[in-house]
This record gives structure tokens, sequence and C-alpha cells, in this order.
């Protein structure tokens, strides 16, 4: 595998860190970053959120894929030994098989609340509803519907992962009205964090009444974004 590229495995893809991410045949994207889907979830979420340092996060993400961020996330709370609520929203969820593949030799693929979400999670993906787990210091929760609609939890939040398709894709998720209902889920001091640092949705962030700073992206992006709720 040459630096920067992603080796495919039928519907999975194995990135430069040694991660997987799966193409989305919807989209015609990869769910993650082809360039280490990883150390992208990492970078630009768990620590650009400040979850990584937080004492008892409460995650809130748009597009839980198949599940990359969730992992890192329950790593480094695990590592910390720290309480994890973590929420996500997903309108066509993939495969189980899929999800297992993808997790595969990564990040928290033992650990016990990533293995009972498998065990909950439709087998052939679709479906509507919510599977929510609590185990092992997590609870993990994934609601299985259009988040541009659903309900969406007011000022719980201590970080929000942004993590759609990009805004060429699926353009509606990263509009202005969207990103105002997504600020107000955040708790005073929450964050956003995205791999996406296009004008437009730096600007639809900034009228949402958040404080927006660029950061260096992951590998293969120049900038993130990253967004606070003050207070």
């Amino acid at each position: 595998m040459s630096e920067g590229s992603a080796e495919a495995q039928g519907d999975v893809l194995v990135t430069p860190d040694g991660s997987r991410t799966a193409l989305n045949a919807r989209f015609g994207e990869a769910y993650g970053s082809r360039h280490g889907a990883a150390s992208q979830a990492r970078h630009v979420f768990v620590e650009g959120t400040g979850t990584h340092e937080h004492p008892a996060p409460r995650v809130l993400e748009v597009g839980f894929g198949v599940g990359v961020n969730a992992r890192a996330t329950l790593t480094r709370c695990a590592a910390r030994g720290v309480p994890l609520a973590y929420h996500a929203f997903e309108f066509d969820p993939a495969p189980r098989e899929l999800l297992r593949d993808v997790a595969r030799g990564g990040e928290a693929e033992d650990h016990p609340a990533w293995r009972a979400l498998l065990d909950a999670w439709p087998e052939s993906g679709g479906g509507s509803g919510e599977i929510e787990v609590t185990v092992g210091g997590a609870t993990l929760r994934v609601t299985f519907a259009d988040v541009l609609t659903a309900d969406l939890p007011g000022g719980w939040a201590t970080a929000l992962y942004l993590d759609g398709f990009s805004p060429g894709r699926n353009p509606d998720v990263w509009t202005p009205a969207f990103t105002a209902r997504l600020a107000h889920t955040l708790a005073p001091g929450g964050v956003l964090g995205t791999y996406s640092a296009a004008g437009h949705v730096r600007r639809s962030l900034e009228a949402a009444g958040l404080r927006v700073d660029r950061r260096p992206g992951a590998p293969g992006k120049r900038e993130c974004l990253r967004a606070v709720r003050e207070g």
C-alpha cells in the first residue's frame, strides 16, 4: 500500500494507518478517510472536541456509519477509566457483518459495549427505531432515523461529531438551518468537530452562534474545523 492510498478488500478499505473503513454505494464515498480512518477519528473528533480529556463525555454523532468514531471514543474513555454516553443518528444502517469486518483488528473490537452493540444491530442493516446498550462503563445509543427531522437532545452534548458525507454528496446536513439546530444540542462549553473546512460550513457554524477555529487537518486534509458553544 503506497502512502496516502487505501487498499480495497470487497466493500472494506484498509487505510494507510492500518485501520479500516468501507464504501457507501448510496453516496459513492467511503464512510471514513481513505488516508487513515482511525487517524481522522482520533484527531478530528475525539481530540478535536476535547473528548479525550473530558471526565464524563456525552457525545452526539451525526452519521454513525461503520462505527469508527464510536470505537475510537470507546478506546480513549476505557483507557482513562471514565464513563461515556454516546448517542448517534444513522438513517441507513450498514449490515452487521460490515461493521464487524471494519472493526476487525482495530480499536475497541473487543470492548464489551461494542460487542453488545453488534449483537443488537440489525443483521441485514436498514430498519428503524433505536438500540441502546450499557456495559463496561459506556452507554451506546444509535437512533435509526433521518437526523434532519429527528428530535435532537437540547443542551446535552459535551461533544458533537459532525461526520456526514461530504457537502457535495450530502448537502442537507451542512446547511445553515441544520447547523443552527445542531448548535442547540451542545451544552455550554460543548464542542463540535468536523473534518470539513469548507467556507460555507464555517460560515454556517458562525451564524449558529458558535466560535469557530481552524485546526490542522488529519492526514489527507489541510484543515478541519472546531466550533465551541461558549458560556
